[in-house]
C-alpha cells in the first residue's frame, strides 16, 4: 500500500459495510443510509408568560424593552390609579372624625365612671357609654382595614416579572392607560428550543429521541434531539420540539434549517474522493482481475458517515465491486 492511500484506507476501516482491500481498494457493499427531509424550525421559549397589569390606571414607569434579561420578581413597570389616592384620603378623613368621636366618648365614659363611684350615676349609663366607645373603636378598625385594602391595590400597580428570562415583546408604552389584565410585557424563559411544523404524512416517521441536524446561522452543523411530538394535528401539520444545546436565542422566532430523519434504506456509498469528474461525467476506478478500469457512474446524494463524506452511487456499481482511488 502506498503512503498516499493510507488516510483513505484508514477511513474505510471506520465505515460499516465498507471493506478494505489491497492497494487502498474498497470493496463496496450495501449500507444503511438515512433519508433526511429539510424543514424550517423556529426558535421558541419553553415558557412564554405575560406580565399583566393587576389594576387599571396609567403607566408611569416602564423599565424594560425587547431583548432585556429579567429575573423573577423584578419590577418592570408601575401603574398608578389616581382614584385610589382619593379613596385613601377619604378613609383617612373618616378615621380622623371617628378618632375625635372616640376621644369624646372615652372622656364621657371616664366621667360616668367617676360619677358612678360617687353614687351619682347608674351602672346602665356607664354601660351605654362603654358601648359607644366600643362602637367607635370598631368603626375605626374597619376604616383602617379598608385603608389597607386600598394600599394593597396601590402595590398591585407594580408590574413584576413572573419568571427568569428574556423580554420578548412590550406592547405598551409609558403614559399609556391600561385596564386590569392587559399585557405589559411578554417574557420567554425556561430555556429555548426549536419548534417544528412537519407535514402530517411524515408524522409516523418521527420518534422521540431522534437525532436532528440543524444548520446554524453561520452554516455550521448542530446536532439536536427530538424532545416532544404533539399529538394534535393542525392545518395538516404536526408540531414537534427539538432540544438543541447552546441554541442561539438572540432572536426569538428566528428560523433555522432543520433536517429530519425520514427513514432508513440500503444504498451503495463510496468516499467522495474516489470519484473523478471529467467532461461532465463521473468516473470511478474498479478493480477487475489484476487491472483497474474506469467505469462511469451516476452519483446521488452526499451523506456524512462517521465524519467521512460519502456519495451514494445510483448506477454503475454493484455489491461486491472493488473500487480503488484515482492516482494522485
Amino acid at each position: 500500500m502506498t503512503l498516499k492511500f493510507l488516510p483513505l484506507a484508514f477511513a474505510a476501516l471506520l465505515l460499516p459495510g465498507v471493506a478494505l482491500a489491497q492497494d487502498g481498494a474498497i470493496k463496496v457493499e450495501p449500507q444503511i443510509v438515512t433519508d433526511w427531509k429539510s424543514v424550517y424550525g423556529q426558535v421558541e421559549a419553553k415558557n412564554t408568560i405575560a406580565a399583566r397589569a393587576r389594576i387599571s390606571g396609567t403607566i408611569t414607569e416602564l423599565d424594560v424593552t425587547e431583548g432585556d434579561t429579567v429575573t423573577a420578581g423584578q419590577m418592570i413597570g408601575k401603574i398608578v390609579d389616581q382614584t385610589i389616592e382619593y379613596q385613601i384620603g377619604a378613609v383617612d378623613a373618616q378615621i380622623a372624625a371617628l378618632e375625635a368621636q372616640l376621644a369624646n366618648a372615652q372622656t364621657e365614659l371616664k366621667r360616668g365612671e367617676e360619677l358612678k363611684a360617687r353614687g351619682v350615676s347608674t351602672t346602665q349609663n356607664v354601660d351605654q357609654l362603654q358601648t359607644q366607645v366600643n362602637v367607635y373603636e370598631g368603626q375605626i378598625a374597619a376604616q383602617k382595614a379598608q385603608r389597607k385594602v386600598y394600599e394593597q391595590q396601590q402595590q398591585f400597580g407594580t408590574v413584576i416579572a413572573p419568571i427568569d428570562g428574556k423580554v420578548v415583546s412590550v406592547p405598551v408604552t409609558k403614559d399609556a392607560v391600561v385596564m386590569g389584565g392587559e399585557t405589559i410585557a411578554t417574557i420567554g424563559g425556561g430555556g429555548f428550543f426549536l419548534r417544528l411544523s412537519v407535514p402530517e404524512r411524515h408524522a409516523d416517521t418521527l420518534k422521540t429521541g431522534d437525532t436532528i441536524m440543524i444548520t446554524g446561522p453561520e452554516g455550521q452543523q448542530i446536532e439536536g434531539k427530538l424532545a416532544k411530538i404533539y399529538p394534535q394535528i393542525e392545518g395538516g401539520r404536526v408540531q414537534a420540539d427539538v432540544e438543541v444545546p447552546d441554541l442561539d436565542s438572540r432572536f426569538v422566532a428566528a428560523r433555522l434549517l432543520v433536517k429530519l430523519p425520514m427513514g432508513d434504506r440500503q444504498a451503495i456509498v463510496i468516499p467522495a474522493s474516489y470519484i473523478a469528474t471529467r467532461t461532465g461525467l463521473d468516473f470511478v476506478r474498479v478493480k477487475v482481475g489484476e487491472e483497474n478500469v474506469e467505469r462511469t457512474v451516476v452519483p446521488g446524494v452526499r451523506v456524512n458517515m462517521d465524519g467521512q463524506e460519502m456519495v451514494e452511487i445510483l448506477t454503475g456499481l454493484n455489491p461486491g465491486d472493488t473500487v480503488v482511488p484515482h492516482e494522485q
